[in-house]
């Protein structure tokens, strides 16, 4: 599941591959960027931003520039050893390859590839929210974007990256879990909105540096989460059948009695 730590998991992988080297090549399987060749720059920086991965190319006598994708739900970047089998993925999903005399960095079914000069990098993503893994992590300013918009519902203000940038469908669910709170409740009755933002930091940043993600603490196969990806299996608490909903353009998953629907006061 491609979230904050994930792509902070596959900026550290392309860190690893390309950091320092000067690109041999490159392979743009995009329109708008088919013709372009970044043979001769060097890569200076690997960074992620929310779930946004910034590649910072460098060359003498020209600006550097900024090479731009994102993972959304099925994009990967994998890297190879020159000569080595791409068996990642199928070859059509294929968006990107950059060559050094090192390594093979392969981007896999990526979104919004694009290149910019590194100056104009925050059009693309200067309006995120404070990065949950970044050194501008600011829970006070993700609360207040959050509170900016008292009637959106919690879980959808979660997933909503110009309020915080890096929570994706796994760490919304379980964060309102584990603060036994109902997806639909508006953000202004949410009693502890910094606790709720600081719990979210605090879960995306515990599997940081790791690719299996869990919120338990257990690393076994189907003890990973409380709530998500568990429709009908029994709530690791109260035993209560945890439910599936969609919610906005999303899906959400809850337990009904740790997180129980509040009782209007109404009539």
């Amino acid at each position: 599941m491609p979230e904050g730590d994930t792509v902070w998991n596959t900026a550290r992988v392309l860190e690893k591959a390309l950091l320092g080297e000067v690109l041999t090549g490159s392979d743009f399987r995009v329109p708008r960027l088919a013709t372009t060749d970044l043979t001769g720059w060097t890569v200076a920086e690997s960074a992620s931003r929310g779930k946004h991965l910034l590649l910072r190319l460098t060359r003498d006598g020209r600006p550097p520039h900024t090479l731009h994708s994102h993972l959304r739900m099925e994009g990967a970047w994998r890297a190879y050893a020159p000569g080595e089998r791409w068996t990642a993925r199928p070859a059509h999903l294929i968006r990107v390859v950059l060559r050094t005399a090192r390594s093979v960095a392969v981007g896999y079914h990526l979104h919004e590839v694009m290149l910019v000069p590194t100056a104009e990098e925050e059009r693309l993503v200067g309006h995120l929210g404070p990065d949950l893994l970044g050194a501008d992590w600011d829970p006070a300013e993700a609360t207040r974007r959050l509170a900016a918009h008292p009637a959106t519902s919690i879980a959808e203000a979660l997933l909503d990256q110009r309020n915080l940038a890096g929570v994706g469908n796994l760490y919304k669910a379980e964060t309102l879990f584990l603060r036994g709170l109902w997806p639909w409740t508006p953000v202004a009755d949410v009693p502890d909105l910094t606790g709720t933002v600081e719990l979210a930091q605090k879960l995306v940043a515990s599997n940081r540096g790791r690719w299996t993600q869990t919120t338990t603490g257990s690393l076994r196969r189907g003890e990973t989460s409380y709530v998500y990806g568990r429709r009908a299996q029994p709530c690791r608490r109260c035993g209560t059948a945890i439910r599936k909903a969609d919610q906005g353009e999303r899906i959400t998953y809850w337990c009904p009695r740790c997180q129980p629907e509040p009782v209007s006061e109404a009539g």
